[in-house]
């Protein structure tokens, strides 16, 4: 090795020299970005982590807990609390603004007069104190008393006719059908929490009956359901995600099976439809938008290539989910996905512009074209630049992969003023089902996640149009089936007249 390296020349020491060097540079350079790619993995794990650490209230310099305070502290508890009683007392006189009480409810009256004779003095006038008082559900018994006629010679009898009901020949009237269903599907309460109220109030409901008047109830909305089905895959612009669902029918003992809601949200009329489907599988997805045409407002899983593939179908992205990857990347590189998410948040900027000032379609493309362009060119601009100097595998690596790969579909909201940046209006209309799972933890069976998807569309519409579900649900128990099918879209939520 000496005799070789004696043979060489000074430039060519030098030149060798500086080739051990570059390679030991970038070799630490390799070293540097896997150490601030296992920093952020390990600080990802961190923010997943949601149950306390037992260590971190093991503390040697925390003195022990008293179990009973000195004679001062107490006396100095006994002033400070006197003080705050006295406090809130006084501030409930003094306090003269309060949220008016809304118009629409009844008013019950109470008169109070003052205590002794009153004969001889005349009255002058009054003061008058409001509030805002409650009663518990009211259970009762409706009885329809049908009488029977006859002609005076006796040749046939007439009789009045029963009205429509929900369940034929059953007890539930459709008031407490539909408050069972609210409870469960829009306040998240399971049924056997409902039957520990239905006792409280000395009604004995068996766990048994209560499920089968969900699953009759459920299966009235069917016909309406199906309208709905098909009115909303045939909008032109569909946003789409999928939630999981357990379900106890599966193949393997013990064992629940993973089940999925695919959710798609029409923007333009404000609908949306919950579909159960078994899988999250590509030909689940397919199946589902097997007709559709126009825009589809999806995230980047790749279920969606088959349809997003066909040319009818025009991919919008979703900068909330790109924006997403960018905050993950902020504890393995500060300065890049600040400069991404600064960018981003221009965006976000105009598009809460466009909607505080109530845009029209056209005014809300030009003003995209205007200012969102632009940022939308040097944000590509510099993912383009500076992917080639970040890991691949990183998180900013990832961030930029996701965006870069998405750009075109990132890009397509421009197209029209009526389209959205992101999908955060299905990812809304999620949350509800959200928050049932952690009550009820899972469906009975497929067709009961099937039946709990019917009223998850329902139910979401009835929050899209600000519609009082309860009053909602029980009109349209009571007419659904006797309603003509030509009118049956009538009992949708944002067509349904609210009585006021």
């Amino acid at each position: 090795m000496q005799t070789a390296l004696e043979e060489l020349s000074k430039d060519e020491l030098i030149a060798a020299f500086r080739r051990l060097e570059h390679e030991k540079d970038q070799q630490a350079q390799a070293q540097k970005q896997e150490i601030d790619l296992l920093r952020a993995q390990l600080e990802k794990l961190r923010r997943m982590q949601f149950g306390q650490k037992r260590e971190r209230f093991i503390d040697p310099l925390q003195q022990a807990l008293p179990f009973e305070a000195p004679a001062e502290e107490k006396q100095q508890q006994k002033e400070a609390l006197e003080q705050q009683i006295t406090y809130v007392r006084k501030r409930q006189f003094i306090q003269k603004l309060r949220a008016a009480l809304p118009a629409h409810l009844p008013v019950e009256t109470v008169e109070i007069y003052p205590q002794g004779d009153l004969s001889e003095m005349v009255c002058i006038g009054s003061d008058i104190t409001e509030e805002l008082d409650c009663e518990p559900a009211r259970f009762f018994i409706r009885r329809y008393v049908r009488y029977k006629y006859t002609s005076k010679d006796g040749q046939g009898v007439k009789t009045g006719d029963l009205p429509e009901r929900v369940i034929d020949k059953g007890i539930p009237g459709a008031g407490l059908l539909a408050s069972i269903l609210v409870d469960k599907y829009a306040d998240h309460l399971p049924l056997y929490r409902q039957k520990q109220r239905f006792a409280r109030e000395n009604i004995p409901i068996a766990s048994s009956t209560i499920e089968g008047w969900t699953r009759q109830a459920l299966e009235r909305l069917e016909p309406l359901y199906k309208c709905l089905e098909e009115d909303t895959k045939a909008q032109g612009y569909l946003q789409l995600d999928e939630s999981p669902i357990k379900v106890l029918d599966s193949d393997k003992k013990g064992a629940a099976h993973q089940g999925w809601y695919w959710v798609c949200h029409a923007p333009l009329e404000k609908t949306v439809l919950f579909v159960y489907h078994p899988s999250r599988s590509k030909e689940a997805a397919a199946g589902i938008l097997k007709n559709f045409k126009g825009y589809l407002q999806t995230d980047g899983y790749a279920s969606y290539k088959q349809t997003i593939a066909r040319k009818e179908v025009i991919h919008l992205a979703c900068w909330a989910h790109a924006r997403r990857y960018f905050e993950q990347a902020l504890t393995g590189d500060k300065a890049r996905a600040t400069h991404a998410l600064n960018l981003i948040g221009q965006l976000y900027a105009i598009e809460r512009k466009a909607t505080e000032e109530s845009l029209p379609a056209d005014q809300v493309k030009e003003l995209r074209m205007e200012r969102s362009l632009p940022v939308i060119n040097e944000l590509g601009k510099w993912i383009f630049t500076e992917s080639k100097h970040v890991l691949p595998k990183s998180p900013i690596g990832e961030a930029m992969n996701y965006a870069r790969n998405l750009w075109d579909s990132l890009s397509a909201y421009l197209y029209d003023g009526n389209l959205l940046i992101d999908n955060n209006g299905v990812e809304n209309a999620i949350r509800p089902l959200a928050l049932g799972r952690k009550n009820y933890l899972f469906a009975g069976s497929h067709e009961a996640a099937k039946r709990a998807g019917m009223i998850y569309s329902f139910f979401a519409s009835c929050k899209k149009h600000n519609v009082n579900p309860y009053l909602w649900l029980k009109y349209a128990l009571l007419n659904v089936m006797s309603i003509n099918h030509k009118n049956i879209r009538s009992l949708y939520p944002q067509n349904w007249k609210q009585p006021v």
